[in-house]
C-alpha cells in the first residue's frame, strides 16, 4: 500500500490566528455535517448515492479554503465538503441532499451534483473524471477573456486512469492555462487499491509527462496542503502555469454510505490512518500554539452542532419540488420548447408517459 508521504513543502507557520481558527472550524463543520448526513441517509431521508468526506477534511480545507473570489472550483461526487468549504449554506446543501425545492439545485441534483454558482463552485460531477475537461474549458475562458483568477479541479485517484485526465492535463500544459489539478488520493477507487489500478502508484509523477509542476503532499496535514495549494494557485494566477497536486489522505467510511469499507481494507491500515485523524492533529497543533483550549474547542463544537441541526430541520420542513415543474431548472427556455414540440405540441401539463399523469402528481 502507499505509505504516508512527507510534505514536499514546509508549512507556513506565519498564518494568522484568525485563519487557523477558520480552517479548524471548517474541518469540524465538514466532519459533523457528514456524520449527520450519514445518519439521515440511514433514516431513509436521503436517497441515491451518498459519498462522505469523513477523514479527508484537511485535504478539503487546505485546498478549497485557499481559493479567492476570482477563482473557480470543480469537483467530483464526494462534494459536500467542497460546497461547505466555499461558504455554501448548510441549509441549502442539506435540503439538496433531501431532494427539496430549497436545495442548491432545487432538488434536481442531490448528493453528487451540488453547485453554488454565486460562489464559483461549478458543480460536483457524478461521472468519474468528467469535471476535468470542464475545468480546462473554464481555465481557457479565464485566459481568453483576460480575467483574473484560476481554476481548481479536484478528483479522486481513480480518475487518473481515464482519457479525460490525460487530455485535460495535456491541453492545460500546451495552452498554459491557469488550472490546478488536485488528486484526492484516498488509496482506493471504490474497493480497488491504487497499486492494483495504476502501474505508477505515485500519481503526482504523471504531471511530469506534461512538464507541469507536480508534487505530493500529506493530505492529513491541513497546513502542508494549504501551503502547497496557495503556492501552485499563485503560479496559475500570475504565470498562467498549470500544476498537479496529489494529496495523500484516507476516507474513514466506505466508498459510499452503502459500503462498510472493511472487506478490502486491512484493519491495521484503518487503525494506522485513524491515528492520524486530521482534525485531532490540527487541534493538537493549535493547542500547542495557544490558539485553542478546551473552552474554544467546545464552543466550536456546540456552534457547529447547532448549525447542522438547523440545516436538518430546514430540510425536513422544506417543500418537495412540484411535479409540474419537473423540467424547470433542467432545460433553458428554448430547450423546454423543443421538448414540448417532441410531445407533438402538448404543453407540459398535458404530457403523459406510460399512463402517468405528471400534472396531477400521480407518479
Amino acid at each position: 500500500m502507499s505509505t504516508i508521504a512527507p510534505s514536499r513543502t514546509t508549512p507556513d507557520l506565519h498564518v494568522s490566528d484568525e485563519e487557523l481558527r477558520r480552517l479548524y472550524r471548517m474541518m469540524v463543520q465538514i466532519r459533523r455535517f457528514e456524520e449527520r448526513t450519514e445518519e439521515q441517509y440511514t433514516r431513509d431521508r436521503i436517497g441515491g448515492y451518498c459519498h462522505l468526506n469523513i477523514g479527508e477534511e484537511a485535504t478539503v480545507a487546505g485546498t478549497v479554503g485557499s481559493l479567492t473570489p476570482d477563482d473557480y472550483l470543480f469537483g467530483g461526487y464526494r462534494d459536500h465538503g467542497l460546497s461547505l468549504g466555499v461558504g455554501g449554506s448548510p441549509r441549502a446543501i442539506m435540503a439538496e441532499l433531501f431532494g427539496k425545492e430549497t436545495g442548491q439545485a432545487h432538488g434536481r441534483g442531490g448528493s453528487m451534483h451540488l453547485l453554488d454558482v454565486e460562489r464559483h463552485f461549478l458543480g460536483g460531477w457524478g461521472i468519474v473524471g468528467s469535471q476535468i475537461p470542464l475545468a480546462v474549458g473554464a481555465a481557457f475562458a479565464l485566459d481568453y477573456e483576460g480575467r483574473p483568477g484560476a481554476v481548481m479541479c479536484l478528483f479522486g485517484d481513480a480518475a487518473v486512469n481515464i482519457g479525460a485526465f490525460h487530455e485535460g492535463l495535456n491541453l492545460a500544459a500546451i495552452w498554459n492555462l491557469p488550472c490546478v489539478f488536485v488528486i484526492t488520493n484516498n488509496l482506493y477507487g471504490m474497493g480497488t487499491s491504487v497499486e492494483m489500478a495504476s502501474a505508477e502508484p505515485d500519481l503526482w509523477k504523471r504531471g511530469q509527462a506534461y512538464r507541469m509542476p507536480s508534487e505530493r503532499v500529506d493530505g492529513q496535514d491541513v497546513l502542508a496542503v494549504r501551503e502547497a495549494t496557495q503556492r501552485l494557485l499563485r503560479l496559475a494566477r500570475e504565470e498562467r502555469q498549470p500544476a498537479l497536486l496529489e494529496c495523500l489522505t484516507y476516507r474513514y467510511r466506505g466508498h459510499s454510505v452503502a459500503d462498510p469499507g472493511k472487506s478490502y481494507r486491512p484493519q491495521e491500515e484503518i487503525d494506522r490512518w485513524r491515528a492520524r485523524d486530521p482534525i485531532v492533529l490540527f487541534e493538537q497543533t493549535l493547542r500547542t500554539r495557544g490558539i485553542l483550549d478546551d473552552a474554544a474547542v467546545e464552543a466550536v463544537r456546540v456552534e457547529v452542532e447547532a448549525e447542522v441541526q438547523d440545516a436538518i430541520d430546514f430540510a425536513l420542513a422544506s417543500p418537495d419540488p412540484e411535479p409540474k415543474d419537473l423540467y424547470l431548472h433542467i432545460y433553458d427556455a428554448k430547450g423546454a420548447s423543443d421538448f414540448d414540440r417532441m410531445g407533438e405540441g402538448a404543453p407540459f401539463g398535458e404530457l403523459s408517459i406510460r399512463g402517468t399523469d405528471w400534472a396531477s402528481g400521480d407518479a
